[in-house]
């Protein structure tokens, strides 16, 4: 059978994995009276919960006697560790674009990891029945990025599809007609991609590029076959990313077909499989024979923006929620995660029980701790930090290239907002009503920045961002949150009548009855400075009769902070508590007189 070997890339939410689902339904695929949920290559719980894609992933699909392999691949910058190391599994890339947002910061830097693998570019339009779509005008946009990327003549001839992926509908010019499929895109897809440039005679070279777990078989690489051919028991060598080389029999060998993983007994090069029977295998590793040891080139990962330091949880409701608490659970975890994560780093901090873990940016980072925390881990995290490089005795920092959506009425406080973060605007667009800023800003500039942006725009704004480039530092203050908070005095159980004298101090985050310790942060002050308060304080009893009848305490309704807001919000000083049923914010320092000592100190220093 031919094989043709594509991925899907786009920025976030422009219809990838809709569109996967459509193919699917329009190919000869599928048993007959079979369906498929909507975004079914969305398998993860928080994928289907969040709308977007988070780990790359690969289905197949029957079309005129030819396999398409397809890989999903997600859209946002933080997990671009996935699009890059499955570049060397394709001959050709779809770039999805929304016919009405047009190119956006993801759709750039996902198009330049294809450009730099020297895969052929096919560009899908999609949405065109959107309203407000613009097809025509976002083909020029599209080609300009194509041009300021340096793509070659070769790339730059591209053939353009229009499409609708929730309507299946399909064609070579912008006007759809109610009787249009996905036939001409599947057409066009079996005519531009090439088949695989691969050796079928040669000696056998297998990397794995994506890897997979299964309760009978283990772990499992997913890659495609670049030289030769693979079979079920025989005898291969792998060649370690050290350099060593470790023999193992192939136990399975499966291949992929609509939403189903078939076990085959033989697979050649040019094919999309998974195999079984080395437990450790990693991704970027060479599988080949033992008497011809031919090791493939390295899979290269860009390197972690951002680290976050995770550490046992040692607050005074330790061990009461978790069910991995202790910190071999937990370095077994994150060892874990590194290897099934290339672009995730873990080392162990010199201070206690404690490990500096480094991902591509908070969302990436963010991901993990849910995962983690649904698994029943219990543990706390520190503020997002930026990893700063020194490059020729000068002190660099990652900057973003930022792109921000809000209504007319809210440019001016959001201008002013991202300013105050200093960043740089480039350009900026008004269409109907609503305005597109461009900027470049620090990536510390970013940390805590969507509480404060969603505040100003009135929850209208869309930021969108991706890494750019190191560039020296500027200003060390950039990314602090400016208000207090209001923290817990006393450990008990918070009642309604302290919650009620404190609601003109600021903004809770609990409700009465909740159970707070001594450090623990229950609200936001309305001031710059921190504020100790007593929750737990009762109202007191007598046996005297008041003149006039007591009023019910009615209370406001609490900010719910959900993880992200939490990692979003903190100051340097402050950790997130992080268990399967609750979500916390302390000070690291707990005892409010040793707290406010160490805060004294501090700002002395600052002032010589």
């Amino acid at each position: 059978m031919e094989i043709r070997n594509i991925a899907i890339i786009a920025h976030v939410d422009h219809g990838k994995t809709t569109l996967v689902d459509t193919l699917l339904k329009q190919s000869e695929t599928l048993r007959v009276h079979q369906e498929i949920n909507e975004r079914a290559m969305d398998s993860n719980a928080i994928e289907r919960e969040r709308g977007i894609t988070i780990l790359a992933k690969n289905t197949a699909i029957n079309y005129h006697g030819v396999r398409i392999n397809i890989l999903d691949t997600p859209g946002h910058a933080d997990f671009g560790g996935e699009v890059e190391r499955i570049m060397n599994m394709v001959d050709a890339v779809l770039l999805v674009v929304d016919a009405f947002e047009g190119t956006m910061p993801q759709t750039r830097f996902v198009l330049k990891k294809a450009l730099e693998a020297k895969v052929k570019p096919m560009v899908v339009i999609n949405k065109v029945d959107r309203f407000a779509a613009r097809p025509i005008e976002v083909v020029d946009e599209v080609l300009e990025l194509f041009i300021e990327l340096g793509a070659d003549d070769d790339q730059l001839d591209f053939p353009v599809v229009f499409a609708s992926g929730i309507n299946g509908q399909s064609s070579l010019v912008p006007e759809l007609k109610p009787t249009d499929t996905m036939i001409p895109l599947l057409d066009k897809i079996l005519e531009f991609v090439p088949t695989p440039s691969v050796d079928i005679e040669g000696p056998l070279q297998f990397q794995p590029s994506l890897l997979d777990y299964n309760d009978y078989v283990g772990r499992m690489g997913i890659g495609r076959i670049q030289s030769g051919k693979l079979k079920v028991n025989e005898i291969v060598s792998c060649i370690r990313l050290d350099g060593t080389i470790k023999e193992f029999r192939i136990q399975k060998l499966y291949g992929f077909l609509g939403l189903d993983k078939i076990e085959i007994e033989e697979a050649f090069a040019g094919d999309i499989v998974a195999i079984s029977g080395l437990p450790d295998i990693y991704v970027g590793e060479t599988i080949c024979y033992p008497d011809n040891l031919l090791p493939m080139p390295l899979i290269h990962i860009g390197e972690p923006t951002v680290q976050m330091t995770f550490g046992t949880n040692t607050s005074p409701f330790s061990g009461q929620e978790g069910k991995f608490v202790t910190s071999s659970k937990i370095d077994e975890r994150l060892f874990r995660e590194t290897q099934r994560d290339l672009a995730l780093k873990v080392e162990r901090s010199g201070q206690g029980e404690q490990w500096i873990v480094s991902g591509r940016g908070e969302l990436h980072l963010g991901i993990l701790i849910e995962n983690m925390r649904r698994e029943g881990f219990e543990f706390q995290v520190s503020q997002a930090k930026v990893i700063m490089r020194e490059y020729d005795g000068v002190l660099c920092e990652p900057f973003e290239s930022v792109q921000v959506d809000c209504p007319l009425e809210s440019v001016g406080a959001a201008m002013e907002l991202i300013g105050s973060r200093h960043g740089i605007i480039e350009s900026m667009h008004n269409h109907e009503n609503q305005s597109r800023l461009n900027y470049v800003m620090p990536s510390r500039g970013l940390i805590g920045f969507m509480t404060e942006f969603l505040t100003a725009t009135k929850g209208y704004g869309i930021i969108n961002h991706t890494y750019l480039e190191y560039r020296p530092v500027e200003n060390m203050e950039v990314g602090r949150r400016k208000i207090g908070v209001l923290v817990a005095v006393e450990a008990g159980v918070a009642t309604a009548y302290s919650l009620g004298a404190m609601e003109d101090r600021g903004i809770m985050f609990i409700e009465p009855r909740t159970k707070v310790y001594e450090g623990m942060v229950i609200g936001e002050c309305n001031r710059e400075n921190d504020l100790a308060v007593n929750v737990v304080r009762e109202k007191q009893q007598t046996n005297t009769r008041s003149s006039v009848k007591d009023s019910t305490v009615v209370l406001k309704r609490p900010r719910k902070m959900s993880l992200e807001m939490c990692l979003d919000y903190i100051n340097d000083d402050e950790l997130v508590e992080v268990t399967p049923k609750s979500i916390r914010i302390r000070k690291q320092i707990l005892d409010t007189d040793q707290r406010k000592k160490f805060d004294s100190r501090r700002l002395r220093n600052n002032e010589s």
